[in-house]
Formats: C-alpha cells, sequence, structure tokens
C-alpha cells in the first residue's frame, strides 16, 4: 500500500508544481521580445551560387538549379482558359520567415536575423507584392516600398548573420516581406499594451 502512495504522491505533486509554473512562464513569455528568423537552405557546395553574395552557411541542401525550379508551378496558371500560360511566382518553401505570423503588444520590439546564406530583407509594406529582382517578379508587380531609396542602401537589408530590431507601433496588422524572395512574407498582430493574445 505504501508503495502505491509514494508514486500517486509524486505525480500529485509534479501536477501542483507544473500548474504553478505555467501563469508564470506565460508571464515570462509576454515580457519576452520577439524573434523572427530569415531562413534559407542554399547548398554552400554548390558554386552556382556564385562568388558574389554566394551561400554563406555551413549547411544547407538547396542547390542554384533546385531554388529556379521551384520558382513557379504549370498548376498556378493565371491566364484565361485557352490562352497561353501565365505563371506566377511561388517559391521554394525552404525560403522563409520563422514565425510568419506574430502577436506582440503595442512597443514591444521584434528582433529579426538573418539565419540563412543569402541577403534577404525584412521590409514593411502596405501590401503584399513582388520584389525588386527581375527574374524573380514572375507574374508580380513591384511591392513600392520595395525600390531602393536614392542612396541605393536598403536599410532592411540583411546579410547573412546580420540582426536588427524594429519596435512595434499602432494596433492592427503588420506586413513584411523580402523584397528578394517575395514569397518570404510575415504578418505582425500589433496589440495594445497589456491585451497579448495568441
Amino acid at each position: 500500500m505504501r508503495n502505491v502512495r509514494i508514486p500517486a504522491l509524486l505525480i500529485l505533486g509534479l501536477s501542483v508544481l507544473w500548474a504553478a509554473g505555467t501563469p508564470t512562464e506565460l508571464a515570462a513569455d509576454r515580457g519576452r521580445e520577439q524573434k523572427v528568423a530569415l531562413i534559407d537552405d542554399c547548398d554552400p557546395d554548390d558554386p552556382a551560387w556564385g562568388a558574389v553574395p554566394g551561400c554563406l552557411q555551413d549547411k544547407g541542401d538547396v542547390s542554384q538549379a533546385e531554388f529556379t525550379s521551384f520558382l513557379t508551378s504549370r498548376l498556378y496558371n493565371n491566364a484565361p482558359v485557352g490562352s497561353p500560360p501565365s505563371l506566377f511566382l511561388v517559391g521554394h518553401p525552404s525560403w522563409r520567415n520563422e514565425p510568419s505570423h506574430l502577436v506582440v503588444e503595442e512597443g514591444k520590439k521584434i528582433e529579426v536575423k538573418n539565419e540563412g546564406g543569402r541577403p534577404h530583407t525584412f521590409t514593411k509594406v502596405a501590401a503584399f507584392g513582388g520584389g525588386r529582382i527581375p527574374p524573380l517578379l514572375v507574374g508580380t508587380v513591384m511591392a513600392p516600398e520595395c525600390a531602393l531609396p536614392a542612396s541605393g542602401v536598403d536599410p532592411s537589408q540583411l546579410a547573412p548573420g546580420a540582426r536588427f530590431k524594429l519596435r512595434t507601433s499602432g494596433e492592427g496588422i503588420m506586413r513584411f516581406q523580402c523584397c528578394f524572395h517575395p514569397w518570404m512574407r510575415a504578418t505582425v498582430r500589433v496589440t495594445p499594451d497589456g491585451h497579448h493574445g495568441r
């Protein structure tokens, strides 16, 4: 009988500790800085990525040829029936933002880091659109925010390994995309301070 009681008490004690710890963890989670990783899986051993910018990561398995083969799909055809195909951009799924959706309290910061091997941008846009690289525009119109400023320097561009922080402002949805790989998209729902939700 005593042997049965010990495991039962142990389970009960662990349950109480877990329940007590959960609100604390949630409160800590609310206070933590949110993070977005810009990711790609370019193959650093594929010379087709070129010397500049190349593929600046230790691992990855996507060749430049595979990347190009995923840009479009014959099943994504926006031409009227009977017309020649008019494909539009699909993009390789390993080029992505993680997470692709966040809920953040107003005024909180988001850390954005390029964890891939290629340059990316995390550009705030009014509406999702195409990017600034002509071969990657397939069937899209460039988002106006992706036009390079007169300086020729994009402040939202991140080299592999680089990071920056942005502060959220104004309630509602913020949209971000990569101006090189426009299928890399993210949304941030900004909520009033103290009303964080998932």
